[in-house]
């Protein structure tokens, strides 16, 4: 990953922000503009690169101290990190949105429509509909990515969820689902049965729109 110095000056997240906003920038600029700097041996992309692995794990609420074991991030950087996590998240809350519909849960998501590899997340939700917390569940190849029942339910199961509602973004920019996407929605659906938790939807997403299972009526009986 390049350093900031060998970017052109119109690339450079900072500039980037003042110049065009926020809104243009990615995930991974925009906590490199948080981070600020590197050291040495890492450079601030490189160094947002592994936070933000971090944060897609679903470790939002990530504290200092374990931000401080990746490399580059000392306390003051970790300091800085935590408190906009938690200013973000008392201001967003997230949690007890209720969903009605594909479209509520997009606001959540659609963060992702612009990664360059498939990432499959779950959103467990209460018998309210209401959600409880919104999880990476695994990133692949683009195209590609490999989801097992027990990864997806692990989480839900311990929040207590009563229903799921699964998504992955398309790289591609089409969100017509393929094949794999239809036995993984039948798989997941069987084990969410078994389990008690229902799987509400599968929603294919891109930054060109979106594709929801149940909304097109193909969600498996």
């Amino acid at each position: 990953m390049r350093k900031i110095s060998e970017m052109p000056k119109f690339e450079r997240p900072r500039e980037k922000l003042l110049e065009r906003g926020v809104g243009y920038l990615s995930d991974l600029e925009l906590l490199a503009v948080l981070i600020g700097n590197g050291t040495k041996d890492c450079s601030v992309m490189n160094v947002a690169g592994k936070v933000l692995k971090l944060l897609d794990k679903g470790c939002d609420r990530v504290s200092a101290r374990v931000l401080q074991e990746i490399e580059g991030v000392g306390p003051a950087k970790s300091a800085v990190i935590a408190a906009a996590l938690e200013f973000a998240r008392r201001r967003i809350r997230p949690e007890g949105i209720k969903i009605t519909s594909a479209c509520d849960i997009l606001p959540l998501i659609s963060y992702l429509a612009n990664r360059k590899q498939e990432h499959f997340v779950c959103v467990s939700l209460n018998g309210a509909s209401e959600v409880i917390a919104t999880r990476v569940v695994s990133v692949g190849l683009v195209n590609n990515v490999q989801v097992h029942p027990r990864e997806v339910f692990a989480d839900p199961i311990t929040d207590r969820a009563t229903a799921v509602i699964v998504a992955h973004n398309h790289p591609s920019g089409s969100v017509a689902p393929s094949q794999e996407d239809i036995e993984v929605t039948k798989r997941l659906k069987d084990a969410g049965n078994t389990l008690g938790i229902k799987l509400i939807d599968h929603i294919i997403f891109s930054r060109k729109g979106y594709f929801s299972f149940l909304e097109n009526g193909q969600m498996p009986d």
